[in-house]
C-alpha cells in the first residue's frame, strides 16, 4: 500500500501573506514538504520583459524566514516555483541570496537546488527551426526576427525537473518558471500516489485557501493517496466545501474539467466532492491522460515602446454627460497638433483615452448605462522613446486642462489628479508568445544546480 503524501501550501504566492497560527496547525499535520508559488503572469507582462519581481522583497524575506524555520524544525523539503515572479534566471539568483542569507542567520545548514528555466534566445530560434515551436490558440505569429526582439523566455516546468532535486535529497528547492500544480503534484506522484489525485489536488491546492470560504487565510493543507485526495483549510474561520473546492477548477482556466500540463492532462469530468466533516472535502474520480510528446509553455515578453500617462477628473455635469464627444474633439485637436508639429519624425506613437467611471475596462462591451457624478480621464502615450512620449503628452496637457465643449461656452478646467500632470512610466511591454515546445526527455533545458551553505 502506498504511503499518503501530506503537502502544506502556506500561500498563493510568496509575498502575499498568510496566517501564522494556521501555519502553526498545518505543521502539526506533519507534512511531507511544504510548497508555495513565487510568481504570476497576472499583472502583465513587465515583470517578464524587464526580469523583476512585482513583490516586496522584504516582505517576501520575512515570510520565507518563516517557511525555512518550518522546514527545519519538521525536516522536510521546501520548494518555490516562479521564483522573483516571472521565473527569469536572476529570480532564482535572487532567492538563492535570499536562502543563504538567512540560513547563515538561523544557523542553519541547508542544501538548496536551484532549477533554472529561462535559456537564451538562440536556443529557441534552433527550435523554431526545428519546427518543434507550436502554437496555441490565440498565439501571434512568430519568426526568427521576431523572437530576436524578446528580451525573456521561460519555459514552465513540470514535476520532472523538480522531482530530480527531491531525490538528490536538496532541503530547499528554488525553481524558475513552473506550472503552479507542479510544485505540489511532484512529491505525492514521487510517492507513487494516484495520478488523477495528485494533480487535481495540486490545481485546487495552488492559490492556498482560495478553495476555501476565507480566501485571504492562505494556508490549505492536502493529503494525497491511492484513490484521491483530502483538502482543508488551516484557519479557524475558513472552511473547505465541496462547492469552494469544485469551484476552483473554474478559476484560471478555460475548461472547469480539463487541465493541460506538461506531458498530458487532468480530466476531472468524473470527479466527486464528498464533505467529510464540515472542514474537510473528499475528492475522487480525477483522471490523468499522457500525452505521446512531451511539452512545455513558453511565456516571453517584448518590448513595444515607452509609455507616458496623465489623469485628470472631469466633474462638472454637461462635460459629464457629453464625455464621449469631449474625447473626440480632444483627440482630433491633438492629433491635428501632432501632425503639425511631428512632420519630419517618421517615429510611431499611438494615444489612448480611457474613462475611468463609464468604459475604461470594457470599452465597447461595458453594458451599464449608468454615469458616476465625476469621471477620470486617462490619457496613455506610448511611443518609440520616452522622450517622444514625453514630449507628446505636454502637447496634450494643456487641452486636457483647457479644452471647452464648445466654442461658444467658458474654458472649463479639469482637476490633474496630482502635480506634475505627467508620469513617465517607462518601458512598455508585450507577451509575445502563447507557444509550446516539444521537449526530447522532461529535464531538458531545466538545468540543476545544488549547493551546501
Amino acid at each position: 500500500m502506498t504511503k499518503s503524501t501530506k503537502i502544506l501550501v502556506p500561500s498563493g504566492v510568496l509575498g502575499l501573506g498568510f496566517s501564522e497560527d494556521a501555519l502553526i496547525q498545518g505543521l502539526k499535520r506533519q507534512p511531507d514538504i511544504i510548497s508555495i508559488d513565487g510568481g504570476s503572469t497576472d499583472s502583465g507582462p513587465f515583470y517578464l520583459g524587464m526580469g523583476v519581481s512585482k513583490y516586496s522583497l522584504g516582505v517576501c524575506e520575512a515570510e520565507w524566514h518563516l517557511l525555512m524555520q518550518a522546514r527545519h524544525d519538521n525536516k522536510i523539503p521546501l520548494v518555490i516555483g516562479s521564483c522573483g515572479t516571472c521565473g527569469v534566471n536572476a529570480g532564482v539568483d535572487m532567492m538563492f541570496d535570499m536562502t543563504v542569507r538567512i540560513a547563515k542567520k538561523l544557523g542553519h545548514f541547508v542544501k538548496i537546488a536551484r532549477i533554472y528555466c529561462e535559456r537564451e534566445i538562440s536556443e529557441f530560434q534552433i527550435a523554431l527551426g526545428e519546427n518543434r515551436i507550436k502554437p496555441l490558440e490565440p498565439a501571434p505569429q512568430i519568426t526568427q526576427d521576431s523572437l530576436s526582439k524578446i528580451t525573456h523566455i521561460v519555459s514552465l516546468a513540470g514535476v520532472e525537473p523538480i522531482q530530480k532535486a527531491i531525490e538528490a535529497g536538496a532541503d530547499v528547492i528554488l525553481v524558475g518558471r513552473a506550472t503552479d500544480t507542479a510544485l505540489i503534484a511532484a512529491l505525492p506522484l514521487l510517492n507513487n500516489a494516484h495520478k488523477g489525485a495528485s494533480w487535481h489536488a495540486a490545481i485546487i491546492a495552488e492559490c492556498g485557501a482560495f478553495c476555501s470560504t476565507n480566501p485571504s487565510s492562505g494556508v490549505i493543507f492536502v493529503e494525497v493517496d491511492e484513490t484521491g485526495f483530502t483538502v482543508e483549510a488551516m484557519a479557524q474561520n475558513a472552511l473547505c466545501t465541496p462547492e469552494t473546492v469544485a469551484a476552483h477548477m473554474l478559476y484560471e482556466n478555460a475548461d472547469p474539467f480539463v487541465l493541460l500540463e506538461p506531458g498530458g492532462h487532468l480530466d476531472v469530468t468524473d470527479a466527486t466532492y464528498t464533505a467529510l466533516d464540515e472542514r474537510r472535502v473528499r475528492v475522487e474520480g480525477s483522471r490523468w491522460h499522457s500525452s505521446d510528446t512531451y511539452t512545455v509553455k513558453l511565456e516571453a515578453a517584448k518590448l513595444s515602446g515607452y509609455q507616458t500617462t496623465i489623469l485628470t477628473i472631469v466633474r462638472e455635469p454637461n462635460y459629464v454627460a457629453h464625455i464621449d464627444d469631449w474625447i473626440v474633439k480632444l483627440s482630433r485637436i491633438c492629433n491635428t497638433k501632432l501632425k503639425q508639429s511631428m512632420t519630419n519624425s517618421k517615429s510611431t506613437h499611438s494615444i489612448d483615452f480611457r474613462v475611468i467611471g463609464k468604459n475604461a475596462v470594457l470599452g465597447e462591451l461595458e453594458f451599464s448605462e449608468s454615469l458616476a457624478p465625476e469621471l477620470g480621464v486617462l490619457v496613455i502615450v506610448t511611443a518609440d522613446s520616452q522622450g517622444e512620449a514625453d514630449d507628446i503628452a505636454m502637447l496634450i496637457n494643456p487641452y486636457l486642462l483647457h479644452l471647452p465643449l464648445s466654442e461658444d461656452e467658458p474654458i472649463p478646467t479639469t482637476a490633474f489628479a496630482y502635480s506634475p500632470a505627467n508620469s513617465s512610466r517607462g518601458a512598455f511591454f508585450e507577451f509575445a508568445l502563447n507557444h509550446i515546445m516539444i521537449l526530447d526527455k522532461p529535464c531538458d533545458g531545466f538545468p540543476l544546480i545544488i549547493d551546501e551553505v
